[in-house]
Formats: structure tokens, sequence, C-alpha cells
């Protein structure tokens, strides 16, 4: 197989959630556009019509739509039965969809954290388990997880979204652990800043987007855009032997 077939992902169908916008859009439009139909699943997903739709059909690709609440573990479920009875085979299941809340520890309200674990941490652990059950039954298929520079450092005011970023990166060692050689590759993929939703308040302080400017090496925030490349490796072929790996994607920030 040639190098750029190796990154070919055509005739896979890839579940990505998140996908109406920001890191999972460019991740849904980067495996399309690698030759993957996609399955888009947001609380906020429009089931038909969608942007993110009329981008993947527009590559010549199919794309399917669900709606559910991932903090919600009921609906989690539902949405789960609905997918297999519609869709026996997913290829590729990217575990992108997240939230954040900022608040100081000491003030930081269960709300808070039991929402932010819910998206973050169960919601991507049952659709794991789940979809990974027929990948092991297929003997291969490919799970990525969008981590964060949060799965190695503790950042501020934000202690929920921390430990369910630490958490998620202990996840992808523990599953690729188990399922390496069963045919499953386990990865995460770990933003660094990037100019989101997620961001906004940060970029919106100007002392605070000073500081973090300073220390990318890149000398610029990141963008939806740069995540193409990196989960269509995690996808393809060519990633066959990375297991267990957690790729950054922040313009250098770790390694300064």
């Amino acid at each position: 197989m040639g190098i750029l077939q190796q990154f070919d992902c055509s005739g896979k169908t890839a579940l990505v959630t998140g996908c109406n916008k920001g890191i999972g859009k460019a991740m849904a439009l980067g495996l399309a556009e690698a030759g993957a139909n996609i399955i888009g699943v947001s609380a906020s997903l429009e089931l038909h019509g969608s942007e993110i739709e009329k981008e993947v059909t527009g590559l010549g690709k199919k794309f399917r739509a669900y709606q559910a609440d991932l903090s919600d573990r009921k609906m989690v479920y539902a949405f789960i039965s609905q997918l297999q009875a519609e869709n026996p085979v997913i290829d590729i299941l990217v575990n992108n969809a997240g939230a954040i809340m900022r608040a100081p520890a000491a003030e930081h309200p269960d709300e808070y954290w039991d929402k932010v674990m819910a998206i973050n941490l169960d919601a991507p652990f049952i659709l794991a388990r789940e979809i990974g059950k027929h990948m092991l039954q297929r003997g291969h298929g490919k799970i990525i997880f969008t981590c964060s520079l949060l799965s190695f450092q503790g950042g501020i005011n934000v202690p929920g979204y921390a430990a369910s970023k630490g958490a998620i990166g202990s996840l992808v060692k523990a599953l690729a652990n188990e399922w390496a050689g069963k045919g499953i590759n386990v990865n995460g993929i770990a933003p660094g800043y990037i100019a989101t939703d997620n961001t906004e308040a940060l970029r919106k302080d100007e002392e605070r987007s000073r500081s973090i400017l300073s220390r990318i090496p890149a000398n610029r925030w990141g963008e939806p855009g740069d995540f193409k490349g990196a989960v269509v490796y995690l996808a393809s072929n060519a990633s066959n032997y990375v297991h267990g790996e957690i790729l950054t994607v922040d313009g250098g920030w770790m390694g300064r």
C-alpha cells in the first residue's frame, strides 16, 4: 500500500460527536475529504439542512444527523440504540463533544461538575464501550478521543474540566491496553489554545490572551482546520501501529 493510500478512508463510516462547529466540524470535514461517510451527533445539530451536512454532501459523501443531549444518560442510551439499529457498522468513532464551565474551585458548584463529567467523561466512555463491542466482533476499528492540554496540566478555574480531561487521557491508555491486540486503535488528540467558543472568554481577556500567546512558539491561536490532518492520520491505516497515544496539536505549547 502506497503512503497516500494509507490515509484513504474511502468506504468507512465515521461517527463524530460535537460535529456542529469548531474542532468537531473540522474533524468531520477532514474525514469526509479523506473519503469517509459521516454520522454526526450534537445537542444542537439540525436533523436536516445543517451547514455540516451541506459541506459533507458537497464533498460527495453521505451525512446522517442525530440530535442528543450527551449530558443526559438516558438520552445517550436511546441515541446508541437508534444509531446501531440504523447504522450497523461504525468504523471510526471520534469522541469529540465536550463542555467547559468556569468557576474557582472553592465556588465550583455540583451542577457544573456533574454536567462537565457527564459530557466529557461518562458519554465518551459509554459510546466507546458500546460501539467498541461491535468493533471487537469485527476485529478492527478506530476510536479517537478529544483530550486537552489539561490532560497533562491543571488549568485555572476549571477543576471539573481538568479532572474530566485528565481522566480521558487515562481512558485512552486503558482501552488501548485491552484492545490493541484485538485490532482496535484507541488514541487521543489534545488541542492547544484554539479559536473556538470554549476559549472565547480567554481571548477576550487581553492580559490572559497575551500571556497565552507569549508561550506558544507558533505565535498564534490554533484554528479548527489544524485538526483535519491529525484526525485523518489516527482514523486511517497510516496509524495502524499507534496505540494509546495522545497527539498534541498545540503550536508547540507542551514543548516550551
